[in-house]
Formats: structure tokens, sequence, C-alpha cells
């Protein structure tokens, strides 16, 4: 029997728990992450919501920031939601001005693009890897305005001008809703496939 793999959910700020759910229930080893010898044992790492001008100036307070941007460009698996799509992102739109990306996916997102937190919204979107309907839920959620060829489009949101919501590149996946909120198995089985295979 193969030992499940270690996934990491950063626990600085956002849904820390229901992500650490929704990875048990994909047959992962889940746990929190606050400090740099809980990153180092990590298989793949969730970057939850949040604010991502806030996780951004945590990560830096936790000394996370650099060990987690090395990881990740060494081949970390890991799923960005919502601000984690932000943090994901190498460029961002709409950014504070001393705001930093950990970054990974070449593409550019905007934030706040849905509007502010009473314009959060649901939408039924098509789940590309397998032509199925996902329920999303967004909430302040950004959206990718540019990507590069080599970005896969996991999902869009029709309701919203076709605007382009899940992302995957290489081991990174990022999505502008929160699947953890719905109890949605589907985007965190890449992840814990992905760590899986390394």
């Amino acid at each position: 029997m193969s030992t499940p793999a270690r996934i990491g959910v950063l626990a600085l700020q956002g849904d820390v728990r229901e992500h650490l759910g929704v990875l048990a229930a994909c047959g992962a080893d889940a746990f929190p992450v606050r400090r740099r010898a809980e990153l180092e044992a990590a298989d793949g790492i969730v970057l939850p919501g949040g604010e991502s001008t806030t996780i951004d100036k945590l990560l830096r307070a936790f000394d996370l920031f650099d060990p987690l941007r090395a990881r990740l460009r060494a081949g970390l698996p890991a799923l960005g939601t919502c601000a984690g799509m932000i943090l994901l992102a190498d460029r961002v739109l709409d950014g504070t001005s001393d705001q930093q990306t950990l970054g990974g996916i070449p593409m550019t997102v905007r934030r706040n693009a849905f509007g502010r937190q009473v314009d959060s919204s649901e939408a039924e979107l098509v789940w590309r890897p397998d032509g199925s309907p996902m329920h999303a839920t967004f909430i302040r959620a950004p959206w990718v305005e540019e990507l590069d060829p080599a970005v896969e489009v996991l999902a869009t949101d029709d309701h919203h001008g076709g605007r382009i919501v899940a992302v995957r590149h290489e081991a990174l996946i990022a999505t502008a809703f929160h699947p953890e909120l719905d109890g949605e198995t589907r985007v965190h089985r890449l992840l814990v496939e992905a760590a899986a295979a390394r």
C-alpha cells in the first residue's frame, strides 16, 4: 500500500480547515503549514483564499516567502484558490504598490475583478478535464486577464463573458473560486495526483 501524499495548507489566513477536510477526503495526509519545517515536509501545498496583500506580508513576517518561492520553482505542486491564484500569478493588475507574488504561472490576473464582498456570487462552470458541470463560489475573486499559451485553461465563467477562472501550468493549479466551500474534490485531486507522482 502506497504512502499518502503529504499536502500542507498554508495556515496564515483563509479557509484552512475546509481545505484540510477536502484533502483528507481525497486520501491525502493533510496538515497546516505555519513554519519552515512544516513547509519542508510537504509533497504539495494549498495556498487558500483570504486577502492577497495580507498573505504576502504574513509570508514575509513568518520567513516563509523565499523558502516557499524556492520550493515552487523547484517543482513543488501547489493549488492556489482565490487569493492563492493571485500569489501564483507572475503578474497582478490592481495590486498594491508593494505587493509581491510567489509567481510560477505565466499569467496576469486582475485582483478583486468580480467586485467587492457584496458582489460575491455562485455560478455553474464546465470543468474542462472531463466536461462535467462544476458549482463554483466566488468571493471578491480575481480572474485571468491574459496567459501564456503553455497554461492550460481548466474552467471559464460564461456568466461573466467567458472569463478564465481555473488554470494549470506544470505542477501549479489555480482557481478564482473556492472549491473547498462546496465540498468539491476534483480540483484538490489534481493536486494530490501531482504530489503523489513526484
